[in-house]
């Protein structure tokens, strides 16, 4: 609790400094980018399109004129601002639409918008809109606009009331239900506060905190409640109070400490990708994972210990009352559930490979990109500009590509424009802009630049294919034997190089996350098929899930039902959620195994293992997937585009990955294969560490002794 109000008084105090900062050195947008800081650095700062429509009239109306060229004076007189190229100088008609109701200007700032924090964004962004009114309406639109977009974390509660609601029916006690919350609830207060914190010492994009609390409501309530489960279930067992606490924290609380830093590491891994824009995002959602370990660890004991078996529902305190032990033998559905996978293991694990199969097929049609202000909420600034500007000039004028060269002498600027004169004559090209002269500092040569306006919006694939014809063909064939090296950059070109990067990267980046899985559970469970079966299970799952994403976000499937636009997929999703789904399913791979593992040892009869530890495991993990996915899915409606990505894509990858990866792939294929699940070399067995997550529970495991049938013992996460 100290902790919590110390570090929340801080972050209020000295607040946050999230930014969207990256760079992609070798790419056509950075160079572009870097020859104009060198040439004139304040006019190399980010574009924001000011927009302005009046409703009756034109823009050109001697009344309207007057608002508007106030408005732009105040704009020019920003300390942030360099230029303000207004609709009305000469030659900037072509700023005005044909109707005269719709226009814009282009405010050049002294910097990338990137550096921007969201609290200074929504400044300019206020400053800029204080000038409508009276029949002119004003947006804004640009990478500094865009950081005042914010996601709507309140559906954050939603998914706290409906975790609350499973917890209560799998538990049958308030209390119980409550205390996986308040743990969950305690670290994400002192998580999101120190990663406010850091945001001022490393760049964060803004939508890390709520990644970060998407990610560590999720696992903080699933840790607690395994936890939780383990101590009632020795509680049931007769256990004292204390000893059931040692146990849980012994066993569970191993897993989960063993879950957690799986998590933060496949997180931090991202930073092997180079890409600096996601360095923040990953040490902001490890942060809040590590929090959600630490308070299940130690705030959780101290509670559990506090209200003593009341944690237990009324009617559990009487039957323990009148029967002070129990066996904890499982039982119910889960048990006929095993019979039914016993009968036919493998058909049943080729329908599931087939259906997971299935809804993954989409994924090979994915399209990475950026989505642009189209996809904003309806009442955001952006999203009101960019529709201003779609309906007045075209949607292309939302995200212009910029030409840029450095050209010495005359003959390179006559060249320069023959490069323009081929682009505007390239199909899906609307305009080009006159070539802007920039004097190079120092006696350097001049830096020339223009602007191509596509047909296509920038998140359009249309787009994408247009850049890269002027990049490979155009441009190279126009400018050829004048020595003259043209840049295609902006905005739009930057996304489309991230894109690139990380497309290349994804393949390097998701073979090392599966070689640390396998060597992981190598260790831990001492066998070469287990640890072969989950990679390739957690392959399945995470292309399922990104099935799921491109049916929705780029196809349109149900894209009604949860209102949203479609275009391409956020580049750098792909990496986020395998790293995310990578944690989380080894997860649900520890919690099973850990007992099937047990089992195995206790009676060398896999096929008994694999169905007892099902059996015994496989109501709490569908419990803690069910709020897992009430939680991630209460994000796909939370108004911005990235987060719903990630809520459903999470929800989706832990439903399938629970319901059928877990509960029926996995232990059908197991049952198929038999004893040679365990089989491991004995050379690699003298050479493994040894991994142990199941605590004192596990000690004597591999020798000759069998405890008595009816004293079985539970292991991580074991329900009953």
């Amino acid at each position: 609790m100290t902790g919590l109000i110390g570090f929340a008084a801080i972050a209020q105090s000295v607040g946050s400094a999230y930014k969207n900062s990256f760079s992609l050195k070798g790419t056509q947008s950075f160079e572009a980018l870097a020859l104009l800081q060198r040439a004139a650095p304040r006019a190399a700062g980010d574009v924001e399109q000011v927009v302005f429509s009046v409703a009756h009239g034109a823009i050109t109306d001697p009344a309207a004129r007057t608002r508007v060229q106030a408005l732009l004076a105040r704009i020019g007189a920003l300390p942030e601002v360099s230029s303000v190229a207004s609709p009305f100088a000469a030659g900037n008609a072509a700023q005005i639409s044909s109707s005269g109701r719709i226009g814009f200007a282009n405010v050049i700032l002294d910097k990338q918008g990137i550096t921007f924090t969201v609290s200074q964004a929504k400044r300019f962004v206020a400053a800029v809109r204080a000038g409508a009114g009276g029949g002119l309406s004003v947006a804004v639109e640009g990478q500094v606009a865009e950081q005042t977009v914010t996601n709507n974390v309140s559906r954050a509660g939603f998914g706290a009331i409906a975790a609350l609601i499973v917890l209560f029916l799998v538990f049958g006690s308030l209390l119980a239900a409550v205390l996986p919350l308040i743990t969950a609830g305690f670290a994400l207060g002192v998580g999101t506060a120190v990663v406010g914190l850091l945001s001022h010492l490393l760049d964060m994009a803004s939508f890390s905190s709520e990644l970060a609390l998407l990610i560590g409501l999720g696992v903080g309530v699933d840790y607690a409640l395994f936890i939780v489960t383990r101590h009632r279930q020795g509680l049931q067992q007769g256990k004292s109070v204390e000893a059931s606490i040692v146990e849980a924290l012994d066993t569970s609380g191993r897993a989960v400490m063993f879950a957690g830093i799986t998590v933060c590491i496949a997180l931090l891994g991202m930073f092997a990708l180079g890409v600096s824009f996601l360095y923040g995002v990953a040490v902001a959602a490890a942060v809040v994972v590590a929090f959600t370990v630490f308070s299940a660890l130690t705030l959780l004991p101290a509670l559990l210990g506090f209200f003593g078996p009341r944690i237990l529902s009324r009617r559990a305190r009487r039957a323990l009352a009148a029967q002070p032990t129990s066996s904890g033998t499982p039982s119910g559905p889960w048990v006929r559930w095993t019979g039914v996978l016993q009968a036919r293991p493998a058909l049943i694990a080729a329908t599931g490979v087939l259906v997971m199969a299935l809804i993954a097929v989409p994924f090979f049609s994915m399209r990475l990109g950026s989505s642009d202000a189209g996809s904003d909420p309806a009442g955001s600034t952006t999203r009101q500009a960019y529709d201003l500007l779609a309906r007045g000039f075209g949607p292309g004028y939302n995200g212009p590509l910029q030409l840029v060269a450095q050209a010495s002498g005359s003959a390179q600027q006559a060249a320069f424009s023959r490069v323009l004169t081929a682009v505007a004559h390239t199909p899906g090209v609307v305009r080009v802009t006159p070539p802007h002269l920039l004097p190079g500092a120092g006696g350097a040569p001049a830096v020339i630049s223009a602007d191509a306006y596509p047909v296509g919006s920038p998140q359009a694939a249309s787009t994408g294919a247009l850049l890269s014809t002027l990049r490979d063909t155009v441009v190279p064939r126009a400018s050829a034997r004048s020595g003259l090296h043209v840049l295609i950059g902006g905005q739009t070109a930057i996304f489309a190089d991230f894109a690139s990067v990380l497309s290349a990267k994804l393949p390097l980046f998701i073979g090392v996350v599966v070689l640390l899985s396998f060597l992981l559970l190598t260790a831990v469970f001492r066998s070469l098929v287990i640890p072969a079966t989950a990679a390739v299970m957690n392959m399945l799952s995470a292309g399922a899930a990104f099935g799921v994403v491109t049916a929705v976000f780029q196809w349109g499937w149900l894209s009604s039902v949860f209102g949203i636009s479609t275009g391409p997929i956020e580049a750098f999703i792909p990496v986020m959620m395998f790293a995310i789904l990578f944690g989380l399913s080894m997860d649900y791979e520890v919690f099973l195994l850990a007992r099937i593992y047990e089992e195995w040892h206790r009676t060398r009869d896999n096929r008994l293992a694999v169905t007892r530890g099902l059996a015994a495991t496989g109501r709490t993990i569908t419990a803690a997937a069910a709020i897992m996915i009430l939680v991630f899915g209460s994000f796909i409606f939370g108004g911005q585009v990235t987060i719903e990505m990630f809520g459903l894509g999470l929800a989706a990858a832990v439903l399938l990955d629970a319901l059928i990866v877990r509960s029926i792939i996995v232990p059908a294929l197991m049952l198929v294969i038999g004893a040679a699940n365990w089989a491991l070399p004995r050379a690699l067995e003298r050479v493994l560490p040894r991994l142990n997550v199941e605590g004192a529970a596990s000690t004597g495991l591999d020798g000759p002794a069998e405890p008595p049938a009816s004293e079985p013992r539970e292991v991580v996460g074991a329900g009953r």
